[in-house]
């Protein structure tokens, strides 16, 4: 949980609980996210999903204003009935800071590269393409 833990590497903030697309509403690990409502963009939306689990956005900074890579996702066996919809990502960077305050999920994680494809083992590949570093 800590930021401190891999001083070298990146690390990337997850998150447990429900999401869209989850089955069931079964709690699973993803990324900070929310559904795109009402917002002027694509970045001020994946702004407000950040800011609603760590507050504060002061010391985040966001990569551009388009996201650098999307997900289709389609119904599966576990939910039939869930639309096609596509998943954005946008990259953002924490600056000049050691500890968040992450709230309004069953748990979180900051996880190494390497050890996210252990949560996400099914994208592996694709989260490969998408993380560079």
């Amino acid at each position: 949980r800590s930021l401190q833990r891999a001083l070298d590497r990146r690390l990337y903030l997850l998150l447990q609980g429900t999401t869209y697309g989850s089955p069931a509403g079964k709690p699973v690990w993803h990324f900070p996210e929310r559904v795109y409502a009402n917002e002027e963009t694509l970045r001020k939306c994946a702004e407000s999903a950040l800011e609603y689990f760590i507050g504060d956005l002061s010391n985040t900074y966001f990569v551009g204003n388009a996201p650098f890579a999307h997900m289709d996702i389609k119904p599966t066996e576990d939910i039939p009935a869930l639309p096609s919809f596509k998943r954005f990502f946008f990259k953002s960077q924490l600056i000049a800071t050691d500890k968040y305050k992450v709230r309004e999920c069953e748990d979180y994680v900051w996880v190494t590269k390497d050890e996210l494809m252990e949560y996400f083992p099914e994208q592996a590949e694709f989260l490969n393409k998408m993380i560079i570093s």
